[in-house]
């Protein structure tokens, strides 16, 4: 894929700007294939890339500039989350690159899953005194504008909303701050800081996206092999139940090992800061729920794969000892027929 697509050589990422140990770090880092900026019809520019995650994930990723006030920039982020345009450039530019890519591509799926996902990064705010603004005064002075924000509402969210919004933050300095929603976030930091921020964001994006699509194949097969198991579990249709169970357990061992590769992909220390800031994301847009779906679907297609070799393993022996019994009718005739 690097070679296709003339991608710079991978280096460490993601590129912490607080201290992180060496192994937090994508074990194989994405490629990503800078591309041709794009303008609207409405008048918006916006720089764009794609990163290639290899465990099957493609990530597009616009940036368009603002300079606004806080009720600009609810309004802003009310007018992007609910866009369709922006979606419609995305699929086609994700059709189109890999579609160059496909020498690179292993068994590329048969369909397509999309995620959106929008993060408004806002640079430090300076005061009169010279200082950057503080995590906390922006909660306290603009906590109603970010939930707004996050949420892309244009109306005054309730207290309790607001509440619930909020308590979904994380900072490691004063001055930095991550309020996480299921569909957006706000990350407040220099460019510099936001950078590995906005990457975890992504990363626990594809998360979602990869076991959204091992629910979907999972639910499929487990729908084919119920269908098989009532069509009857006779003499003859557990010999073919033999074939199903095998194909089953061939794809429960496939998800398994995909979705171990996945949690492999980048590596934490339990207690970092880096670590919690992913949970907080992944938590928020839901990567627990699906994984648990995933757990409990793969735990059926266990169950079932034993119960269709159980069913298969007992008309083998009844077989064979069916054969044995004929086997001894067979000599017992011609020892009683050879006395005669």
């Amino acid at each position: 894929m690097r070679s296709l697509v003339k991608a710079p050589a991978a280096r460490r990422e993601p590129t912490f700007l607080h201290p992180a140990p060496e192994y937090v770090r994508f074990e194989k880092p994405p490629v990503i294939e800078p591309i041709d900026a794009f303008v609207l019809e409405t008048g918006e520019r916006f720089n764009a890339r794609i990163v290639y995650y290899e465990y099957g994930v493609v990530s597009i990723e616009f940036e368009l500039a603002f300079k606004l006030d806080w009720q600009g920039l609810v309004s802003f982020s009310a007018r992007w989350i609910n866009a369709s345009d922006i979606e419609k450039h995305a699929a086609d530019a994700v059709r189109f690159h890999v579609s160059r890519a496909r020498p690179a591509l292993v068994k590329p799926y048969d369909y397509r899953l999309s995620e959106d996902y929008y993060v408004v990064h806002l640079k430090p705010i300076i005061k009169e005194d010279g200082s950057p603004k503080s995590a906390a005064e922006l909660i306290e002075f603009h906590g109603d504008a970010i939930a707004q924000i996050v949420r892309g509402e244009l109306a005054p969210l309730s207290p309790g909303e607001r509440a619930e919004i909020l308590e979904s933050r994380l900072s490691y300095y004063p001055t930095d701050l991550l309020v996480a929603g299921w569909t957006a976030a706000l990350v407040y930091d220099t460019p510099e800081g936001a950078a590995p921020t906005i990457q975890l964001l992504e990363y626990a994006n594809t998360q979602l996206l990869e076991f959204r699509h091992y629910d979907h194949v999972l639910s499929r097969l487990l729908a084919e092999v119920y269908g098989s198991l009532e069509k009857g579990t006779g003499f003859w249709a557990r010999w073919r139940l033999a074939r199903e169970a095998e194909r089953l357990n061939t794809i429960r061992l496939d998800v398994r090992e995909l979705a171990e590769r996945m949690d492999n992909a980048i590596k934490f220390l339990s207690d970092m800061f880096s670590a919690r800031l992913y949970r907080l994301a992944a938590a928020k847009i839901g990567v627990p729920d699906y994984r648990t779906l995933v757990d409990q679907k793969l735990q059926t297609a266990g169950e079932l794969y034993g119960f269709m070799m159980d069913r298969f393993y007992q008309s083998r022996a009844f077989l064979l000892e069916l054969m044995v019994v004929i086997i001894l009718i067979i000599e017992l005739f011609f020892l009683f027929r050879g006395k005669s």
